[in-house]
């Protein structure tokens, strides 16, 4: 039976349902599944284009490790990135507030077209695609525009399981 994860913007009032793709990402699913609820300030993405994503601590006994990567996420994809603590530098830990974690792991989630995995400061930076968006999709990217357009004071992400 596939499971599901509600995607919130708390402020905005805004959500949508994502299916796990535990065939595709067993083990990142399986992390992220156990460690749910998983909540932090948004961030809309200067580089990749139509991303939000937050940034929490670590919580998987056992990094999952790349698999179902993707360098180029589509709409509606749910993604897990692992950056450990030196691969971020430290104007940006401390402008996300993360400065005193060890490393972080970022969930985003891609609500437009041409997107492209790629920062200036090390290459290519590819991610575990682990949900794909089914419910609430054209909602939560009009949200997510609005995230870039208005602004993100005051506005978290929040990943629960949903009843389905």
């Amino acid at each position: 039976m596939p499971k599901y994860m509600s995607i919130e913007l708390a402020k905005r009032g805004v959500s949508c349902v994502a299916e796990l793709l535990e065939k595709d990402a067993p083990r990142t699913c399986a992390a992220v599944w156990e460690a749910l609820p998983q909540s932090g300030d948004i961030h809309h993405a200067k580089y990749a284009r139509n991303e939000v994503y937050t940034m929490v601590p670590h919580f998987a006994e056992v990094e999952p490790g790349l698999e179902n990567p993707t360098v180029t996420p589509i709409p509606g994809d749910v993604v897990y990135f692992a950056f450990p603590g030196g691969m971020l530098d430290r104007d940006f830990k401390e402008e996300k507030g993360i400065d005193h974690l060890p490393g972080v792991i970022d969930l985003a989630i891609f609500y437009g077209r041409n997107n492209l995995l790629l920062n200036g400061d090390v290459g290519w930076v590819p991610g575990n695609v682990y949900a794909t968006i089914v419910e609430g999709l054209p909602l939560m990217a009009e949200a997510c525009h609005d995230v870039w357009r208005s602004g993100s004071i005051g506005e978290r992400l929040i990943y629960r399981r949903h009843a389905g």
